[in-house]
């Protein structure tokens, strides 16, 4: 499969007007399901969502889990490894930070930065990238084995609009916060990424499947993540904790 040549906008044949109504729908659903899973304490839900810059990772968090109870629900957004974290081994940190039973965690970027980021300006080999992949889905593999549902997203935007949303955290006094000039000069590895993507999927689907999401169109992105969310945490046939007999 190649990321690149993935459409990152919405089939024609997809209704935005039924789409949307659908999406607060299903969000709804959502915040529903995710207060028995919490009250039932019995599965975990962690949600990874990756992406290029400005490909809307904080809007999905924030759009999609807008119904949910926070009690139950925890983001954790992964920065530039720490002095501490950079002398354990890079899974470390994100082992701390897996669900317990009854919580969804949101990962905003991953472990996969590890083999995205780290492979593309070659601060680790090739050797060391290959070792991550293996170690990454046995980490997962791990964590499914114990009761966590992993959701894996990559949030696929495409070139044209990924510029148009960068040069709107200029022009935008709202989105100046967002703007780091970094994020233009990544840009310039933007083919080596699309290959590290590749990799990724092929290598690191083995336990948990991936979603590509297109994500020119926002409504489309949290669409396609929330009916996702949705059908898994319906699988899982959820239920309230029922009173002892002796209680009624």
């Amino acid at each position: 499969m190649s990321l690149a040549r993935l459409s990152a906008r919405a089939p024609k044949s997809v209704n935005k007007e039924k789409t949307k109504k659908e999406l607060e729908r299903l969000k709804v659903k959502i915040g529903e399901l995710q207060n028995i899973l919490f009250a039932e304490g019995k599965h975990a839900i962690l949600v990874v969502i990756q992406g290029m810059d400005a490909s809307g990772k904080d809007g999905a968090v924030k759009n999609v889990f807008d119904a949910v109870n926070p009690a139950g629900c925890h983001v954790i957004s992964y920065k530039k490894p720490t002095d501490l974290e950079m002398k354990h081994d890079f899974l470390w940190r994100i082992h701390q930070n897996a669900p317990p039973k009854g919580m969804i965690h949101i990962f905003n970027r991953s472990h996969y930065e590890d083999v995205l980021i780290q492979r593309v300006h070659k601060w680790i080999d090739e050797k060391t990238v290959f070792e991550r992949f293996e170690q990454i889905n046995n980490f997962e593999k791990t964590l499914i084995q114990n009761g966590t549902v992993v959701l894996k997203f990559m949030l696929h935007v495409s070139k044209d609009e990924q510029l148009t949303r960068l040069k709107e955290r200029i022009s935008d006094p709202t989105k100046n916060w967002k703007y780091n000039e970094g994020d233009i000069t990544e840009r310039e590895f933007w083919n080596d990424y699309m290959k590290a993507y590749d990799d990724v999927f092929k290598y690191c689907s083995k336990a948990a499947e991936w979603t590509i999401v297109p994500t020119d169109q926002n409504w489309y992105k949290e669409y396609i993540i929330s009916k996702k969310i949705y059908d898994t945490l319906k699988s899982l046939k959820l239920e309230f904790p029922k009173l002892p007999p002796k209680t009624k």
